[in-house]
C-alpha cells in the first residue's frame, strides 16, 4: 500500500509539479472551457433560429433548415474542423480558437435545433387552444404555456448535448490548439510517463461533466422550490 502511494506521490510530482506543468494543465482547461461554453452559446443561438425555420410553414427556410441540419448532424465534428481549419479559413489568420468555436457552434446548434423541435411538438396543442379561447394572444400563450413546458422536456437532452460537447472538444488538437487533451499527452510524452497526465485528464473531464450535472440539479430544485 505505502508504495504504491510512493508511486502515486512521484507520478503527481513528476507530470504536475516539476517545471510548474500544473500551470499548463490549468491553461488546456481554460482552452476546453471557452471553446465549450462559447461553442454552446452560439449553437443555442443557431439551434433556435434553425428551429424556428424548420417549424416554419415556409417551404424554403423549412427545406434549407432540413438541409443543414442533416448535413450538420452527419458530419463529424473532427472532419468538420477540419474543413474549416485547412480548406475555408486556410488562407486567413483567424486564431483557431475561433475556428473551434464556430465548428462547435454549428455541428451543437443541429442537434440542438432537433432537440426544440422535438420539446416543442411534444407539448400538448390542446393546452394552447385552450389559452388561445380564454383570451391569450398566439405569442403570449406561447411564452406562458408551450415554452416552460418545452424546457422541462428538452432540459434532460439539451444537459447531455453540453456534456457531449466538452467531449468533443477533445479532438481540437489536430488543428493545432493546445487544449486539454494536448496539454496533458504533451506532459505524457515529455516526462515518459503517460497513464499518470491521462489519468488525471479523464478526471478533469469528468469533473467538469459532473459540475454541469450539479448546476442543472441546483436548477431543477431551485425550479420545484418556486
Amino acid at each position: 500500500m505505502n508504495s504504491f502511494l510512493e508511486v502515486i506521490i512521484t507520478s503527481f510530482q513528476k507530470n504536475l509539479i516539476a517545471g510548474d506543468a500544473y500551470l499548463i494543465v490549468l491553461k488546456g482547461l481554460r482552452v476546453t472551457i471557452l471553446i465549450s461554453a462559447l461553442g454552446l452559446l452560439f449553437g443555442t443561438i443557431l439551434g433556435g433560429i434553425l428551429c424556428c425555420f424548420r417549424m416554419s410553414k415556409i417551404t424554403g427556410l423549412k427545406r434549407i433548415s432540413q438541409l443543414m441540419i442533416a448535413v450538420l448532424r452527419g458530419s463529424p465534428v473532427l472532419l468538420l474542423l477540419m474543413i474549416l481549419y485547412y480548406v475555408a479559413f486556410a488562407e486567413s489568420r483567424i486564431d483557431p480558437v475561433i475556428i473551434a468555436v464556430i465548428a462547435f457552434a454549428l455541428n451543437s446548434g443541429a442537434h440542438i435545433a432537433e432537440v426544440m423541435r422535438s420539446a416543442l411538438e411534444a407539448v400538448d396543442k390542446r393546452q394552447l387552444e385552450a389559452a388561445r379561447m380564454l383570451g391569450f394572444s398566439k405569442t403570449k400563450a406561447f411564452f406562458a404555456i408551450t415554452l416552460p413546458q418545452a424546457g422541462k422536456i428538452a432540459k434532460p437532452v439539451y444537459q447531455s448535448t453540453i456534456i457531449n460537447i466538452i467531449q468533443w472538444t477533445s479532438v481540437v488538437g489536430y488543428i493545432t490548439i493546445t487544449d486539454l487533451t494536448r496539454t496533458v499527452n504533451n506532459i505524457g510524452a515529455r516526462t515518459g510517463d503517460p497513464f499518470f497526465p491521462l489519468f488525471f485528464g479523464i478526471l478533469l473531464y469528468l469533473g467538469l461533466s459532473y459540475l454541469v450535472y450539479a448546476l442543472f440539479s441546483i436548477g431543477k430544485k431551485r425550479g420545484e422550490a418556486i
